[in-house]
């Protein structure tokens, strides 16, 4: 049937060509070039005045006089009305009424998947799996709609941007229907039909699971379960051998042996094989990103400056250093957030600020001078440095550097407050009497202050 391609079209364009006895308009639309042609009609690429591309289904003229096809054409554009969902193309415009009765779907672009497979070659199992649960979906939609396809096949699946395609529903019938035509002989393709539809038994949605686990063998290895020969031949081994799966993946073979079994009630069904698929889609994916090289970290994806050495530094707090690079005595009792200190030796205790309490009449002494080696400071008298902060600046104490201020300051004034009154009663004293005057007064305690 139609296998409405851009790339068939494009590398066919003189044999895809319009002939003679082709028609130029139907409907509201023109024709182009020839897409296919089936055992019911011929399928166009046709344009409307908007410039919407459709494919167009006419049937063959020596067949709109039969009733038979006017009726299956007729069920044709039926089932294609009740389908809801993104699995086929689109009814654009239908007459059933005319002369060749016709009907348009929306224009699918890509190659089908026969021809991807023939050009290419067989699809790795992540592909073939995904390809399998959107049309195991899609088959869902046209089971619940009471339709079934009973021609799915590599041919009648596109593969467009948007995902696989159904087409061709040219035999599709309500569930539970014949598929015998009225000389008795079975109607769609060998090799990719079901055991019931070769009896003539009554099709049912697992009649398309058969056909869809045939399509996805045939994606795996190039060729139909059942091999190449005549139709009596492949009809023969639908019904009575067990299909060739030499070739399809290991993670999709029990699977697609499942829904070629001969008993319907066997198979699985539409949705649970979707479901399984999508699995299976998904694992291979994962193990196809698992095989791949990793990506090396750039250098601006690490933290720079002080940041960088806490990034790089292991959890366990590392042993500090003397300048000489011996280890240091460890230091108990010290938290992580830059508490106390207790003593390291040399009996000093710690200085005020620290957050323990100093002895009466000690005075804590300033932070001795420390030496930077690598990227850790190393103090010189053997202790440990304090603690950076996230700046890479060493954090002071203001409580201490406040003492400190006042300190200075009140000393500073007291000796020059001291120079300032001796020299103010010095003067006074001489210019009164001299120096015997002096030693009087401070005999007398009249120069004396408590």
């Amino acid at each position: 049937m139609p296998r409405h391609t851009d790339r068939a079209a494009g590398m066919n364009m003189a044999m895809m060509r319009l002939r003679r006895e082709d028609p130029r308009v139907v409907g509201s639309f023109r024709l182009h070039r020839r897409l296919g042609a089936g055992g019911m009609g011929v399928v166009y690429l046709g344009s409307d005045k908007r410039g919407q591309r459709v494919a167009l289904k006419v049937i063959r003229p020596d067949l709109a006089e039969d009733q038979e096809f006017r009726s299956r054409f007729a069920r044709e554009v039926s089932a294609a009305r009740r389908i809801r969902g993104g699995c086929t193309a689109r009814l654009v415009a239908a007459d059933l009424d005319a002369d060749r009765p016709w009907f348009a779907t929306q224009y699918v672009p890509g190659p089908s998947l026969h021809d991807k497979v023939a050009g290419e070659g067989p699809l790795s199992a992540a592909d073939i799996a995904a390809v399998g649960s959107a049309l195991s979906e899609g088959l869902v939609a046209v089971h619940e709609a009471g339709v079934v396809h009973r021609d799915l096949k590599p041919s009648n699946i596109l593969l467009s941007p948007k995902g696989p395609r159904i087409i061709d529903f040219g035999i599709a019938w309500a569930t539970g229907a014949s598929t015998l035509t009225h000389v008795g002989t079975a109607v769609g393709s060998p090799g990719f039909l079901a055991p019931e539809q070769v009896r003539g038994a009554a099709v049912t949605p697992a009649t398309d699971v058969f056909s869809l686990g045939a399509t996805l063998a045939y994606a795996g290895t190039s060729d139909s379960p059942f091999g190449h020969g005549s139709s009596e031949v492949m009809l023969y081994r639908v019904v009575h051998e067990e299909p060739q799966l030499q070739g399809v993946p290991d993670a999709l073979a029990p699977l697609i042996r499942a829904c070629l079994a001969k008993d319907p009630e066997e198979r699985p069904t539409t949705l649970q094989l979707s479901l399984r698929l999508k699995e299976i889609a998904a694992r291979e994916s994962q193990g196809l990103a698992d095989v791949r090289p990793p990506v090396p970290r750039t250098s601006p994806d690490r933290p720079s400056g002080r940041l960088a050495e806490q990034h790089s530094e292991p959890r366990t707090q590392r042993r500090p250093q003397s300048a000489q690079g011996t280890p240091l005595p460890r230091t108990g009792g010290g938290s992580r957030s830059g508490g106390p200190s207790p003593r390291t030796g040399g009996g000093q205790r710690p200085g005020p600020g620290s957050g323990a309490g100093s002895g009466s009449g000690s005075r804590s002494a300033p932070p001795r001078s420390t030496t930077r080696s690598g990227s850790q400071s190393v103090p010189r008298s053997g202790r440990p440095a304090p603690r950076t902060n996230g700046t890479g600046r060493r954090p002071a104490n203001p409580r201490l550097l406040r003492q400190r201020l006042i300190v200075f300051v009140v000393v500073t004034l007291l000796v020059a407050l001291g120079i300032a009154a001796a020299q103010g009663c010095q003067g006074p004293s001489r210019g009164l009497g001299g120096d015997r005057d002096v030693r009087q007064g401070v005999q007398q305690g009249q120069f004396y202050e408590p």
